[in-house]
């Protein structure tokens, strides 16, 4: 299992890669495993303010149904149109191909409550 050093990632098992005043957000490779095979994703409409901690979407597997975690608050700018027609890419490629949103990034700040690779591991015991 990876965890890549350069995101930050939520107890909710969602993770954020910063890119300037952008960030984009997935689920970690832990979560799809726990999850299963994913059906479905329900992607966040674009213009969508959220706030940290906040709901923007769910995922389906075949286990279950689960809700998104927006890591921090901003602007949806763009959905992963891809996975409406492959969802299983947030299995295969979670931290590439297989990401949920990109976010115009209103609160740097809200970093300082996000989980570094460490403290998240040990948070799922791996």
């Amino acid at each position: 299992m990876t965890f890549p050093e350069n995101l930050k990632y939520t107890k909710d098992h969602e993770w954020i890669r910063v890119e300037g005043d952008t960030g984009v957000v997935g689920i970690t490779e832990y979560a799809q495993g726990e999850l299963g095979d994913v059906v479905f994703v329900e992607l966040p409409q674009i213009h969508k303010q959220v706030k940290q901690g906040e709901s923007f979407g769910t995922i389906e597997a075949v286990k279950a149904v689960s809700d998104l975690y927006s890591p921090l608050s901003g602007e949806v700018i763009e959905a992963n149109a891809e996975l409406e027609k492959a969802p299983e890419l947030v299995n295969k490629d979670p931290y590439g191909k297989g990401w949920i949103m990109k976010l115009k990034i209103s609160a740097t700040n809200e970093l300082d409550a996000l989980l570094d690779v460490k403290t998240y591991r040990e948070l799922i015991g791996k």
